[in-house]
Protein backbone atom coordinates (compact mmCIF):
# COMPACT_ATOMS: atom_id res chain seq x y z
CA UNK A 1 0.00 0.00 0.00
CA UNK A 2 1.29 3.46 -0.95
CA UNK A 3 0.18 6.38 1.22
CA UNK A 4 0.74 10.05 0.40
CA UNK A 5 0.32 12.46 3.30
CA UNK A 6 -0.21 16.12 2.35
CA UNK A 7 0.07 19.20 4.57
CA UNK A 8 -1.34 22.25 2.70
CA UNK A 9 0.26 25.69 2.63
CA UNK A 10 -0.47 28.30 5.30
CA UNK A 11 -1.95 31.64 4.41
CA UNK A 12 -0.17 34.81 5.55
CA UNK A 13 -0.94 34.78 9.28
CA UNK A 14 0.69 35.57 12.61
CA UNK A 15 2.23 32.09 12.80
CA UNK A 16 3.57 31.93 9.25
CA UNK A 17 6.75 34.01 9.33
CA UNK A 18 7.81 33.19 5.77
CA UNK A 19 10.08 36.18 5.14
CA UNK A 20 11.90 35.85 8.45
CA UNK A 21 12.26 32.11 8.00
CA UNK A 22 13.78 32.56 4.54
CA UNK A 23 16.29 34.97 6.03
CA UNK A 24 17.29 32.29 8.55
CA UNK A 25 17.52 29.65 5.84
CA UNK A 26 14.37 27.86 7.00
CA UNK A 27 11.28 26.91 5.02
CA UNK A 28 8.60 26.68 7.73
CA UNK A 29 8.09 27.44 11.40
CA UNK A 30 6.89 24.00 12.51
CA UNK A 31 6.58 20.52 11.03
CA UNK A 32 3.08 18.96 10.69
CA UNK A 33 2.95 17.17 14.06
CA UNK A 34 -0.54 15.75 13.61
CA UNK A 35 0.23 14.26 10.21
CA UNK A 36 3.56 12.85 11.42
CA UNK A 37 1.75 11.22 14.34
CA UNK A 38 -0.84 9.69 12.01
CA UNK A 39 1.97 8.42 9.80
CA UNK A 40 3.45 6.62 12.80
CA UNK A 41 0.13 4.75 13.23
CA UNK A 42 0.21 3.43 9.65
CA UNK A 43 1.81 -0.04 9.25
CA UNK A 44 5.57 0.04 8.73
CA UNK A 45 5.17 -2.34 5.79
CA UNK A 46 3.29 0.33 3.82
CA UNK A 47 5.16 2.89 1.73
CA UNK A 48 4.71 6.44 3.04
CA UNK A 49 5.60 9.85 1.65
CA UNK A 50 4.84 13.22 3.23
CA UNK A 51 4.62 16.48 1.30
CA UNK A 52 4.62 19.63 3.44
CA UNK A 53 3.61 22.25 0.90
CA UNK A 54 5.17 24.95 3.07
CA UNK A 55 8.54 23.35 2.25
CA UNK A 56 8.11 21.68 -1.12
CA UNK A 57 5.81 21.64 -4.13
CA UNK A 58 3.09 19.03 -4.55
CA UNK A 59 3.69 17.39 -7.92
CA UNK A 60 1.26 15.33 -9.98
CA UNK A 61 3.69 12.44 -9.89
CA UNK A 62 3.41 12.38 -6.10
CA UNK A 63 -0.36 12.02 -6.35
CA UNK A 64 -0.34 9.38 -9.09
CA UNK A 65 2.14 7.32 -7.04
CA UNK A 66 -0.30 6.91 -4.14
CA UNK A 67 -3.07 4.43 -3.48
CA UNK A 68 -4.61 6.77 -0.91
CA UNK A 69 -4.07 10.46 -0.15
CA UNK A 70 -4.30 11.68 3.46
CA UNK A 71 -4.75 15.41 4.13
CA UNK A 72 -4.62 17.20 7.50
CA UNK A 73 -5.43 20.91 7.84
CA UNK A 74 -6.35 23.75 10.17
CA UNK A 75 -8.32 26.88 9.29
CA UNK A 76 -5.21 28.86 8.29
CA UNK A 77 -4.74 26.42 5.39
CA UNK A 78 -8.29 26.52 4.07
CA UNK A 79 -7.69 27.90 0.57
CA UNK A 80 -4.68 25.71 -0.08
CA UNK A 81 -6.63 22.70 1.18
CA UNK A 82 -9.43 23.32 -1.31
CA UNK A 83 -6.86 23.57 -4.11
CA UNK A 84 -5.25 20.30 -3.01
CA UNK A 85 -8.58 18.49 -2.85
CA UNK A 86 -9.41 19.59 -6.39
CA UNK A 87 -5.97 18.57 -7.65
CA UNK A 88 -6.16 15.12 -6.06
CA UNK A 89 -9.67 14.52 -7.40
CA UNK A 90 -8.49 15.46 -10.89
CA UNK A 91 -6.01 12.58 -10.54
CA UNK A 92 -8.81 10.22 -9.52
CA UNK A 93 -7.41 9.37 -6.08
CA UNK A 94 -9.35 8.62 -2.89
CA UNK A 95 -8.97 11.34 -0.23
CA UNK A 96 -8.98 10.71 3.52
CA UNK A 97 -9.08 14.03 5.38
CA UNK A 98 -8.79 14.98 9.04
CA UNK A 99 -7.73 17.80 11.33
CA UNK A 100 -9.65 20.68 12.90
CA UNK A 101 -10.53 22.26 9.53
CA UNK A 102 -12.54 19.21 8.52
CA UNK A 103 -13.89 18.47 11.99
CA UNK A 104 -15.32 21.98 12.34
CA UNK A 105 -16.11 22.49 8.64
CA UNK A 106 -17.63 19.17 7.63
CA UNK A 107 -20.30 20.77 5.45
CA UNK A 108 -17.80 22.80 3.44
CA UNK A 109 -15.85 19.66 2.59
CA UNK A 110 -18.76 17.27 2.12
CA UNK A 111 -17.31 16.30 -1.27
CA UNK A 112 -14.28 14.65 0.37
CA UNK A 113 -14.40 10.84 0.08
CA UNK A 114 -13.61 10.02 3.70
CA UNK A 115 -13.63 12.34 6.72
CA UNK A 116 -11.93 11.52 10.02
CA UNK A 117 -13.60 13.70 12.64
CA UNK A 118 -11.80 14.29 15.92
CA UNK A 119 -8.78 12.51 17.34
CA UNK A 120 -7.49 9.41 15.58
CA UNK A 121 -5.91 7.08 18.14
CA UNK A 122 -9.04 4.91 18.48
CA UNK A 123 -10.08 5.33 14.85
CA UNK A 124 -6.93 4.31 12.99
CA UNK A 125 -7.18 0.51 13.45
CA UNK A 126 -10.60 0.39 11.78
CA UNK A 127 -9.54 2.90 9.13
CA UNK A 128 -6.43 0.89 8.24
CA UNK A 129 -8.45 -2.33 8.03
CA UNK A 130 -10.97 -0.71 5.69
CA UNK A 131 -8.15 0.69 3.55
CA UNK A 132 -6.71 -2.79 3.21
CA UNK A 133 -10.14 -4.13 2.17
CA UNK A 134 -10.86 -1.15 -0.11
CA UNK A 135 -14.05 -0.60 1.85
CA UNK A 136 -13.75 2.87 3.34
CA UNK A 137 -16.74 4.60 4.92
CA UNK A 138 -17.68 8.26 4.45
CA UNK A 139 -17.13 9.27 8.07
CA UNK A 140 -15.05 7.92 10.96
CA UNK A 141 -15.55 9.40 14.41
CA UNK A 142 -15.56 8.55 18.11
CA UNK A 143 -17.96 9.55 20.88
CA UNK A 144 -15.20 9.73 23.49
CA UNK A 145 -11.78 11.29 23.77
CA UNK A 146 -8.94 8.74 23.46
CA UNK A 147 -6.24 8.17 26.04
CA UNK A 148 -3.20 9.91 24.58
CA UNK A 149 -0.85 7.43 26.23
CA UNK A 150 -1.51 5.43 23.06
CA UNK A 151 -0.07 8.16 20.86
CA UNK A 152 3.14 7.00 19.10
CA UNK A 153 6.31 8.98 18.59
CA UNK A 154 5.94 11.04 15.37
CA UNK A 155 7.48 9.63 12.19
CA UNK A 156 10.23 12.25 11.98
CA UNK A 157 11.95 10.27 9.21
CA UNK A 158 9.33 11.49 6.72
CA UNK A 159 10.52 15.11 6.83
CA UNK A 160 13.74 17.07 6.53
CA UNK A 161 14.11 18.52 10.05
CA UNK A 162 16.56 21.31 9.05
CA UNK A 163 13.74 22.86 7.00
CA UNK A 164 12.04 23.91 10.23
CA UNK A 165 12.67 26.61 12.81
CA UNK A 166 11.27 24.55 15.68
CA UNK A 167 9.91 21.05 16.19
CA UNK A 168 6.65 20.28 18.00
CA UNK A 169 5.78 17.98 20.88
CA UNK A 170 2.44 17.56 22.60
CA UNK A 171 2.15 16.85 26.32
CA UNK A 172 -1.61 17.16 26.76
CA UNK A 173 -4.93 17.80 25.03
CA UNK A 174 -7.83 19.76 26.43
CA UNK A 175 -8.24 22.95 28.45
CA UNK A 176 -9.94 23.52 31.83
CA UNK A 177 -11.42 26.79 30.56
CA UNK A 178 -14.33 27.20 28.16
CA UNK A 179 -14.01 30.59 26.47
CA UNK A 180 -17.05 31.31 24.30
CA UNK A 181 -15.15 31.94 21.07
CA UNK A 182 -12.85 28.91 21.41
CA UNK A 183 -13.55 25.41 20.09
CA UNK A 184 -10.88 23.59 22.11
CA UNK A 185 -13.30 22.14 24.68
CA UNK A 186 -15.54 20.80 21.93
CA UNK A 187 -12.57 19.35 20.02
CA UNK A 188 -10.37 18.12 22.86
CA UNK A 189 -12.38 18.24 26.08
CA UNK A 190 -12.30 20.30 29.24
CA UNK A 191 -10.33 17.82 31.36
CA UNK A 192 -6.72 17.85 30.12
CA UNK A 193 -5.46 14.40 29.16
CA UNK A 194 -1.75 14.23 29.80
CA UNK A 195 1.05 11.90 28.75
CA UNK A 196 3.32 10.38 31.36
CA UNK A 197 6.86 11.58 31.92
CA UNK A 198 8.49 8.57 30.25
CA UNK A 199 6.47 9.19 27.09
CA UNK A 200 7.54 12.83 26.89
CA UNK A 201 11.19 11.99 27.53
CA UNK A 202 11.02 9.39 24.76
CA UNK A 203 9.73 12.05 22.37
CA UNK A 204 12.48 14.49 23.37
CA UNK A 205 15.00 11.69 22.85
CA UNK A 206 13.59 10.95 19.40
CA UNK A 207 14.50 14.39 18.03
CA UNK A 208 17.69 14.67 20.07
CA UNK A 209 18.98 11.49 18.42
CA UNK A 210 18.37 13.12 15.05
CA UNK A 211 20.86 15.85 16.06
CA UNK A 212 18.19 18.50 16.57
CA UNK A 213 19.60 21.32 18.74
CA UNK A 214 17.14 24.20 18.64
CA UNK A 215 13.58 25.08 19.61
CA UNK A 216 10.88 22.69 20.77
CA UNK A 217 7.30 23.98 20.88
CA UNK A 218 4.87 22.18 23.22
CA UNK A 219 1.64 22.63 21.27
CA UNK A 220 -0.73 21.98 24.18
CA UNK A 221 -4.05 23.83 24.29
CA UNK A 222 -2.95 24.94 27.77
CA UNK A 223 0.37 23.56 29.01
CA UNK A 224 -0.49 24.37 32.64
CA UNK A 225 -3.95 22.81 32.54
CA UNK A 226 -2.90 20.29 35.22
CA UNK A 227 -0.38 22.08 37.43
CA UNK A 228 -0.07 19.27 39.98
CA UNK A 229 1.10 16.61 37.52
CA UNK A 230 3.24 19.18 35.77
CA UNK A 231 5.14 20.14 38.93
CA UNK A 232 5.33 16.67 40.47
CA UNK A 233 6.21 14.53 37.45
CA UNK A 234 6.62 16.19 34.07
CA UNK A 235 8.84 19.19 34.76
CA UNK A 236 11.24 17.32 37.09
CA UNK A 237 11.77 14.77 34.32
CA UNK A 238 12.38 17.44 31.67
CA UNK A 239 14.73 19.37 33.97
CA UNK A 240 16.79 16.25 34.61
CA UNK A 241 16.89 15.36 30.91
CA UNK A 242 17.93 18.89 29.86
CA UNK A 243 20.64 19.17 32.52
CA UNK A 244 22.17 15.83 31.58
CA UNK A 245 22.51 17.03 27.96
CA UNK A 246 23.51 20.62 28.70
CA UNK A 247 20.18 22.08 27.57
CA UNK A 248 20.07 21.21 23.87
CA UNK A 249 16.52 22.58 23.45
CA UNK A 250 14.93 25.98 24.03
CA UNK A 251 11.30 25.35 24.90
CA UNK A 252 8.10 27.32 24.27
CA UNK A 253 4.40 26.68 24.78
CA UNK A 254 0.89 28.10 25.25
CA UNK A 255 -0.41 28.91 28.74
CA UNK A 256 -3.12 30.90 30.50
CA UNK A 257 -2.40 34.16 32.32
CA UNK A 258 -2.71 32.51 35.75
CA UNK A 259 0.82 31.21 35.24
CA UNK A 260 1.75 34.51 36.87
CA UNK A 261 0.11 33.37 40.14
CA UNK A 262 2.47 30.42 40.63
CA UNK A 263 6.09 31.44 41.22
CA UNK A 264 7.17 27.85 41.83
CA UNK A 265 5.72 26.70 38.52
CA UNK A 266 7.42 29.54 36.67
CA UNK A 267 10.75 28.71 38.32
CA UNK A 268 10.44 25.06 37.32
CA UNK A 269 9.47 25.93 33.74
CA UNK A 270 12.47 28.23 33.28
CA UNK A 271 14.73 25.60 34.85
CA UNK A 272 13.34 23.14 32.32
CA UNK A 273 14.34 25.50 29.52
CA UNK A 274 11.08 27.27 28.71
CA UNK A 275 11.80 30.75 27.39
CA UNK A 276 8.65 31.83 25.52
CA UNK A 277 4.95 31.51 26.32
CA UNK A 278 1.91 32.43 24.25
CA UNK A 279 -1.04 33.75 26.26
CA UNK A 280 -4.58 34.54 25.22
CA UNK A 281 -5.12 37.97 26.76
CA UNK A 282 -7.83 38.91 24.21
CA UNK A 283 -8.76 42.34 25.59
CA UNK A 284 -7.97 44.69 28.48
CA UNK A 285 -11.72 45.45 28.71
CA UNK A 286 -13.41 43.68 31.66
CA UNK A 287 -16.77 43.65 29.88
CA UNK A 288 -15.26 41.86 26.90
CA UNK A 289 -13.60 39.25 29.12
CA UNK A 290 -16.89 38.58 30.93
CA UNK A 291 -18.74 38.35 27.64
CA UNK A 292 -16.44 35.66 26.25
CA UNK A 293 -16.15 33.75 29.52
CA UNK A 294 -12.47 34.48 30.04
CA UNK A 295 -12.99 34.64 33.80
CA UNK A 296 -9.40 33.74 34.70
CA UNK A 297 -8.33 37.05 33.08
CA UNK A 298 -10.75 39.08 35.23
CA UNK A 299 -10.12 40.55 38.69
CA UNK A 300 -6.42 40.89 38.09
CA UNK A 301 -4.05 43.55 36.86
CA UNK A 302 -3.26 42.09 33.43
CA UNK A 303 -0.27 44.36 32.92
CA UNK A 304 1.20 43.34 36.25
CA UNK A 305 0.60 39.66 35.46
CA UNK A 306 2.48 39.99 32.17
CA UNK A 307 5.39 41.75 33.87
CA UNK A 308 5.61 39.05 36.56
CA UNK A 309 5.99 36.42 33.86
CA UNK A 310 8.60 38.51 32.01
CA UNK A 311 10.47 39.09 35.29
CA UNK A 312 10.68 35.32 35.78
CA UNK A 313 12.51 34.85 32.48
CA UNK A 314 9.83 34.45 29.82
CA UNK A 315 9.20 36.30 26.61
CA UNK A 316 5.43 36.74 26.45
CA UNK A 317 3.66 36.55 23.08
CA UNK A 318 -0.08 37.11 23.19
CA UNK A 319 -3.35 37.06 21.29
CA UNK A 320 -5.86 39.92 21.23
CA UNK A 321 -9.38 40.05 19.79
CA UNK A 322 -11.51 42.91 18.51
CA UNK A 323 -15.23 42.65 17.77
CA UNK A 324 -16.88 41.63 21.03
CA UNK A 325 -20.46 42.85 21.47
CA UNK A 326 -19.36 44.96 24.41
CA UNK A 327 -16.57 46.72 22.47
CA UNK A 328 -16.89 50.48 22.15
CA UNK A 329 -14.86 52.74 19.88
CA UNK A 330 -12.45 53.35 22.74
CA UNK A 331 -11.36 49.70 22.60
CA UNK A 332 -8.94 50.33 19.72
CA UNK A 333 -6.79 52.85 21.56
CA UNK A 334 -7.09 50.81 24.76
CA UNK A 335 -5.70 47.75 22.93
CA UNK A 336 -2.82 49.83 21.56
CA UNK A 337 -2.04 51.30 24.98
CA UNK A 338 -2.07 47.91 26.68
CA UNK A 339 0.14 46.28 24.07
CA UNK A 340 2.67 49.12 24.23
CA UNK A 341 2.79 49.22 28.03
CA UNK A 342 3.07 45.43 28.33
CA UNK A 343 6.16 45.07 26.17
CA UNK A 344 4.52 42.19 24.32
CA UNK A 345 6.58 42.40 21.15
CA UNK A 346 4.74 39.70 19.18
CA UNK A 347 1.17 40.87 19.75
CA UNK A 348 -1.29 39.01 17.54
CA UNK A 349 -4.41 41.10 17.08
CA UNK A 350 -7.31 39.58 15.16
CA UNK A 351 -10.97 40.14 14.48
CA UNK A 352 -13.39 37.91 16.33
CA UNK A 353 -13.97 34.77 14.26
CA UNK A 354 -16.89 32.43 14.91
CA UNK A 355 -15.83 28.78 14.92
CA UNK A 356 -18.62 26.31 14.02
CA UNK A 357 -17.93 24.23 17.15
CA UNK A 358 -17.84 27.10 19.66
CA UNK A 359 -20.43 28.32 22.15
CA UNK A 360 -20.27 31.66 20.34
CA UNK A 361 -21.55 29.96 17.19
CA UNK A 362 -24.55 28.60 19.06
CA UNK A 363 -25.39 32.00 20.55
CA UNK A 364 -25.07 33.97 17.33
CA UNK A 365 -26.93 31.32 15.34
CA UNK A 366 -29.91 31.67 17.69
CA UNK A 367 -29.71 35.44 17.27
CA UNK A 368 -29.56 35.09 13.45
CA UNK A 369 -26.23 36.94 13.36
CA UNK A 370 -24.09 34.45 11.45
CA UNK A 371 -22.87 35.22 7.94
CA UNK A 372 -22.12 32.59 5.34
CA UNK A 373 -19.65 34.26 2.97
CA UNK A 374 -20.71 31.94 0.19
CA UNK A 375 -24.17 33.50 0.37
CA UNK A 376 -22.98 37.12 0.27
CA UNK A 377 -24.34 39.23 -2.60
CA UNK A 378 -22.86 42.14 -4.49
CA UNK A 379 -24.98 44.43 -2.37
CA UNK A 380 -23.13 43.44 0.80
CA UNK A 381 -20.47 45.87 1.98
CA UNK A 382 -16.84 44.86 1.63
CA UNK A 383 -16.42 45.41 5.36
CA UNK A 384 -19.16 42.97 6.32
CA UNK A 385 -17.86 40.37 3.86
CA UNK A 386 -14.64 40.21 5.86
CA UNK A 387 -16.54 38.89 8.91
CA UNK A 388 -18.49 35.70 9.49
CA UNK A 389 -20.93 37.35 11.91
CA UNK A 390 -22.85 40.61 12.23
CA UNK A 391 -21.12 42.73 14.91
CA UNK A 392 -22.86 45.10 17.29
CA UNK A 393 -20.43 47.84 16.28
CA UNK A 394 -20.80 49.21 12.77
CA UNK A 395 -18.74 46.89 10.56
CA UNK A 396 -16.88 49.73 8.83
CA UNK A 397 -15.92 51.20 12.20
CA UNK A 398 -14.68 47.83 13.43
CA UNK A 399 -12.58 47.18 10.33
CA UNK A 400 -11.14 50.70 10.31
CA UNK A 401 -10.31 50.55 14.03
CA UNK A 402 -8.75 47.12 13.67
CA UNK A 403 -6.60 48.26 10.77
CA UNK A 404 -5.47 51.28 12.79
CA UNK A 405 -4.40 49.01 15.66
CA UNK A 406 -2.27 46.90 13.29
CA UNK A 407 -0.78 49.92 11.54
CA UNK A 408 0.12 51.46 14.90
CA UNK A 409 1.60 48.52 16.80
CA UNK A 410 3.57 47.35 13.77
CA UNK A 411 4.98 50.77 12.95
CA UNK A 412 8.75 50.93 13.59
CA UNK A 413 8.27 53.53 16.34
CA UNK A 414 5.89 51.39 18.40
CA UNK A 415 7.53 48.05 17.63
CA UNK A 416 11.00 49.12 18.77
CA UNK A 417 9.53 50.91 21.79
CA UNK A 418 7.91 47.59 22.85
CA UNK A 419 11.23 45.81 22.57
CA UNK A 420 12.77 48.33 24.97
CA UNK A 421 9.85 47.93 27.38
CA UNK A 422 10.24 44.16 27.26
CA UNK A 423 14.00 44.22 27.81
CA UNK A 424 13.54 46.46 30.87
CA UNK A 425 11.41 43.72 32.47
CA UNK A 426 13.07 40.60 31.10
CA UNK A 427 15.26 38.61 33.47
CA UNK A 428 16.29 35.44 31.64
CA UNK A 429 17.70 32.42 33.40
CA UNK A 430 21.48 32.36 33.15
CA UNK A 431 22.58 29.53 30.89
CA UNK A 432 25.62 28.64 28.89
CA UNK A 433 25.37 30.44 25.51
CA UNK A 434 24.23 28.10 22.72
CA UNK A 435 26.67 26.90 20.14
CA UNK A 436 26.84 29.41 17.31
CA UNK A 437 25.21 27.96 14.21
CA UNK A 438 25.05 29.22 10.64
CA UNK A 439 21.47 30.48 10.96
CA UNK A 440 22.56 32.64 13.93
CA UNK A 441 25.11 34.34 11.68
CA UNK A 442 22.49 34.75 8.94
CA UNK A 443 20.12 36.27 11.48
CA UNK A 444 22.71 38.78 12.67
CA UNK A 445 23.69 39.80 9.15
CA UNK A 446 20.05 40.07 8.08
CA UNK A 447 19.12 42.15 11.11
CA UNK A 448 21.90 44.61 10.41
CA UNK A 449 21.14 44.77 6.68
CA UNK A 450 17.35 44.84 6.58
CA UNK A 451 16.58 46.73 9.79
CA UNK A 452 19.75 48.77 10.13
CA UNK A 453 20.29 49.80 6.53
CA UNK A 454 17.52 48.91 4.09
CA UNK A 455 14.23 49.41 5.94
CA UNK A 456 12.53 52.70 6.78
CA UNK A 457 12.67 53.59 10.44
CA UNK A 458 16.25 52.34 10.75
CA UNK A 459 17.04 55.12 13.23
CA UNK A 460 14.72 53.34 15.68
CA UNK A 461 16.76 50.19 15.16
CA UNK A 462 20.10 51.85 15.87
CA UNK A 463 18.62 53.67 18.84
CA UNK A 464 17.60 50.28 20.25
CA UNK A 465 21.03 48.76 19.63
CA UNK A 466 22.85 51.64 21.31
CA UNK A 467 20.39 51.71 24.20
CA UNK A 468 20.90 47.98 24.72
CA UNK A 469 24.68 48.29 24.64
CA UNK A 470 24.63 50.81 27.48
CA UNK A 471 21.57 49.73 29.50
CA UNK A 472 21.51 45.93 29.17
CA UNK A 473 24.49 44.63 27.17
CA UNK A 474 23.76 41.05 28.20
CA UNK A 475 20.49 41.24 26.28
CA UNK A 476 22.05 42.54 23.04
CA UNK A 477 21.22 39.29 21.15
CA UNK A 478 17.53 40.00 21.82
CA UNK A 479 17.91 43.59 20.65
CA UNK A 480 19.33 42.23 17.40
CA UNK A 481 16.99 39.26 16.98
CA UNK A 482 13.58 40.57 18.00
CA UNK A 483 13.49 43.32 15.34
CA UNK A 484 13.46 40.64 12.62
CA UNK A 485 9.85 39.90 13.53
CA UNK A 486 8.86 43.31 12.19
CA UNK A 487 9.68 42.15 8.66
CA UNK A 488 6.80 39.69 8.99
CA UNK A 489 4.33 41.46 11.25
CA UNK A 490 4.15 44.60 9.15
CA UNK A 491 2.92 42.46 6.23
CA UNK A 492 -0.12 41.50 8.32
CA UNK A 493 -1.08 45.15 8.56
CA UNK A 494 -0.54 45.74 4.85
CA UNK A 495 -2.35 42.58 3.78
CA UNK A 496 -5.42 43.20 6.00
CA UNK A 497 -5.63 39.74 7.52
CA UNK A 498 -9.15 39.63 8.95
CA UNK A 499 -9.00 36.58 11.16
CA UNK A 500 -8.24 35.82 14.75
CA UNK A 501 -5.56 33.37 15.77
CA UNK A 502 -6.06 29.66 15.37
CA UNK A 503 -4.70 26.57 17.04
CA UNK A 504 -1.50 25.01 15.73
CA UNK A 505 -1.93 21.53 17.14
Amino acid sequence: MKILLIYPEYENTFWNLKKVLRILGKKAAYPPLGLLTIAAMIPDSWEKKLIDMNCQALKNENIYWADYVLISSIIGQKQSTRDVVNKVYAAGKHIIAGGSLFTTGTEEFSDVDTLVLGESEEIMPALIKDMENNNLKKIYSMDKFPAIEKTPIPAWNLINLPYYNSVCIQLSRGCPYNCEFCDVVQLNGRVPRIKDADQIIAELDSVYKLSWRAGVFFVDDNFIGNKTILKEKILPAIIKWQKERNYPFTLSTQVSINLSDDAKLMEMMTEAGFATVFIGIETPEADGLKECGKYHNINRDLLESVKKIQNMGFEVNAGFILGFDSDRETVFQNQIDFIQKSGIVAAMVGLLNVSPKSRLHERLKKANRLIENKNMTNEDTSELSELNFIPKMKAATLIEGYQNVLNTIYSPRCYFARIKTFLREYKPRKVKPPKIRFYHIRGLASSLWFLGIKEKGRHYYWSLILWSLFKCPGLLPYAVGLPLGLLHFKTLAWAKQYNTYYRQS
